[in-house]
């Protein structure tokens, strides 16, 4: 087996942010030439596959800047610094959707753009979602609409491209493959 590891020579920083860190980093390729790497690194992220009591998948519908578009997706956030993903899990859920749980249960994790970001999303599923009685204050700048699908009307969405997002893709794909809803 080939061993394709690019050493790392050197890293300019170029932009540090409240959500990403940018950085160039000169590599030494297996080859001995030397080349670039543009590097978004990101903190780790969290999303939640949340079913109601009559099986509905709650998913939240927001304006995502960088693609121009309202998009239908899982809840989901990044992981604050020094926070673990299944304390963010719970935190977005309660903070986009108005539920909780007490079980949350790991599904997988994935790097969403490996090819220029570090970021790793863990999946979570739960089916014994809570409402909230004191909806927790979410992000000042973020304004959510909820919206619970059944699996056939969300897998409707992605057919009609309503649903556009890989972790809200790969989660509608991973209800359908249990044949649970």
């Amino acid at each position: 087996m080939n061993n394709f590891e690019e050493k790392t020579i050197n890293t300019k920083k170029i932009f540090e942010g409240k959500m990403i860190d940018l950085q160039v980093d000169e590599v030494s390729l297996p080859n001995g030439e030397v080349s670039q790497r543009e590097i978004v690194k990101h903190p780790g992220a969290v999303a939640v596959i949340a079913i109601t009591k009559d099986n509905k998948i709650v998913l939240v519908k927001q304006y995502r800047k960088p693609t121009e578009k309202t998009l239908v997706e899982l809840p989901a956030g990044k992981i604050d610094q020094n926070e673990q993903p299944l304390a963010a899990a719970i935190r977005e859920l309660e903070e986009e959707t108005g539920y909780t749980t007490k079980e949350l249960n790991f599904v997988t994790s994935f790097y969403t753009s490996p090819g220029f970001a570090n970021e790793l999303i863990y999946i979570y599923i739960t089916d014994t979602l809570e409402k909230l009685e004191t909806p927790v204050q979410g992000d000042d700048d973020e304004f959510i609409e909820i919206l619970e699908l059944s699996l056939d009307e969300a897998k409707q969405y992605v057919e009609e491209e309503k649903i556009h997002d890989a972790k809200t893709n790969y989660a509608i794909l991973y209800l359908h493959a249990l044949g649970r809803m």
